[in-house]
């Protein structure tokens, strides 16, 4: 059996019980060592089997598991955030099925969430913006046909752009391109959760100094949009004049 396990964001104790349960009772574990805290591996066992799929390929990964699985043993594969955000799990759980071995998915705490906890912010402010566009900048991995930043730009929702702060001048003038006013509030948030996290309030136009001046290009989220600015309105939810399920409205 294979678990894949969101490790989340980066604090040890972000990871879900359910994720720390299934390392605690992991026979290997291969976790990702260039994004993975090294300290949710104290929540393994002393005789675990432990390897850093930053020094693996794709085959080598499959071979360490298809190994455990013929032994009888539990594997757990430790990917950073969540695994359905920017994971690569596909195309193992892709080799998994073929090869008839079973698998299961514990979500984790994408530094999505992190990067919104270290702002202390909303992605989703009523007035200002219901919408969340997670994406990328092109790189050595392609993005489809029609998803380039200046094209989602142009929604003006709440944006949030992974793998991309090495590339911060290129994004500015995408976001710009797409419809973005240059003054439109942003952040850099880098490495939330983890000891060293960093959070810098800019704007689109001021992204690349930013990132220049703070030597960050790599292990950072952008944040864009009026979610970061001071307007917006208060959730109807808690208005007396609402009605609810639960709650009559009130003159």
């Amino acid at each position: 059996m294979v678990d894949f396990v969101g490790a989340g964001c980066g604090a040890a104790d972000l990871i879900t019980l359910r994720g720390a349960r299934l390392i605690g009772e992991a026979d290997v574990i291969i976790y990702a060592g260039s994004l993975v805290n090294p300290e949710l591996l104290k929540y393994a066992r002393p005789d675990c089997e432990i390897h850093n799929s930053a020094l693996l390929t794709l085959d080598e990964v499959i071979d360490l598991i298809a190994a455990a699985e013929a032994s009888g043993r539990h594997t757990v594969r430790l990917h950073s955030g969540d695994p359905s955000l920017y994971g690569a799990i596909r195309e193992q759980t892709d080799r998994l099925r073929a090869l008839g071995i079973p698998f299961a998915v514990c979500p984790g705490v994408s530094s999505l969430c992190g990067a919104a906890a270290a702002l202390g912010a909303e992605y989703t402010v009523p007035g200002v913006s219901q919408s969340v566009i997670i994406t990328r900048m092109a790189g050595r991995t392609p993005v489809p046909q029609g998803e380039s930043v200046a094209a989602l730009a142009t929604h003006g929702a709440t944006m949030v752009i992974f793998l991309s702060v090495g590339m911060a001048a290129a994004l500015s003038a995408e976001l710009i391109r797409g419809g973005y006013a240059p003054e439109t509030p942003a952040a850099i948030v880098y490495k939330a959760s983890w000891p060293d996290e960093k959070t810098l309030r800019c704007t689109v136009a001021t992204l690349a100094e930013t990132a220049e001046r703070e030597n960050i290009k790599k292990s950072a989220l952008v944040c864009v949009g009026g979610f970061l600015g001071s307007g917006g309105e208060p959730s109807r939810l808690y208005d007396a004049g609402f009605s609810t399920e639960f709650r009559e409205a009130r003159p």
